[in-house]
């Protein structure tokens, strides 16, 4: 029992995290209507760049710990929005009212940029960040096993869950969102109606690299590290439990996803490891296959 109540609290962090990043996927989805990958990339592009700003405050200025990592943050931060905002603008804009197919590739191209251009920066170094707020709080106590969590895992599903809740409350009661909700639904209408459509596809857009920004600097935190290749899985990775809950809301989107991340927490710690990620897949494969409705001919 005790165990089973420790791969819950484990699970907490990582469902908060996949909850966050597919509620500003799903932002981002229901104006563009395309799968893209170029998310993750801006998730873990943020990460990079905070973990290169942290090292340069470290190494170079010699900061201490508390403002090393405000300077990696900031920078991550503000690199991921940049990010985004300028993709958005540049690339997914123009290429919004195309084929699906020129999307795709359009966002596996800048998730290579995104991702090259950091690892040159970091001269292709694996940079650690030093363990902090990691010291156990106990929860409960059975004979001889207690069960803990940290301050980082608290605070990190703190502020996911944050995001969540404050991004859902946003969309339903600013005229932001009602906007928003309009493009998403006919965004010829919309215009028609006097909706500034180019605006909202781009706010949108900002509002989800936002997202994956905090997402990306919190990860990275928590982990201590951030992958060069972990652009592209976690792009995929993204797509893909987002469709748990389906593309048309955010929250259920966050639902599905946290689902998924509960998921794949006691899989590895009941199953095999290395089988972790193709049993997520099928499982959630098998799950799309059972919710799967046909269009209706018009």
């Amino acid at each position: 029992m005790a165990y089973f109540l420790q791969q819950l609290v484990n699970a907490v962090p990582v469902a908060a995290l996949y909850a966050a990043l597919a509620f500003g996927y799903a932002i981002a989805f229901c104006i563009t209507k395309r799968a893209d990958v170029t998310f993750g990339a801006i998730f873990a592009f943020a990460g990079l760049t905070s973990l290169l700003f942290a090292d340069f405050g470290w190494n170079q200025l010699w900061l201490i710990l508390p403002a090393t990592l405000a300077l990696g943050a900031a920078a991550g931060l503000l690199g991921g929005l940049w990010a985004g905002i300028f993709i958005g603008r540049a690339v997914m804009r123009p290429l919004a009212a195309a084929s699906p197919n020129a999307v795709t590739v359009a966002s596996i191209g800048t998730l290579i940029a995104l991702m090259e251009s950091a690892r040159l920066a970091a001269n292709t170094r694996s940079l650690w960040l030093p363990p902090f707020l990691n010291d156990p709080i106990h929860l409960w106590q059975s004979a001889d096993f207690a069960v803990t969590t940290t301050p980082m895992q608290t605070i990190n599903a703190s502020v996911f869950l944050t995001m969540v809740v404050g991004g859902f409350v946003f969309l339903k009661k600013s005229s932001l969102g009602r906007y928003w909700k309009a493009v998403s639904e006919d965004a010829s209408a919309a215009s028609l109606l006097g909706i500034n459509s180019a605006r909202i596809f781009l706010v949108s857009y900002g509002a989800a690299a936002l997202f994956a920004s905090i997402c990306g600097v919190l990860a990275t935190f928590y982990y201590g590290n951030m992958d060069f290749g972990a652009g592209l899985v976690f792009g995929l990775k993204v797509v893909l439990i987002s469709a748990a809950g389906g593309y048309t809301s955010p929250l259920k989107c966050a639902a599905g996803a946290a689902a998924i991340g509960f998921g794949e927490t006691f899989w590895a710690s009941y199953g095999p490891v290395a089988w972790r990620d193709a049993a997520v897949l099928a499982m959630l494969v098998l799950w799309l296959v059972a919710t799967r409705r046909e269009r209706k001919p018009l």
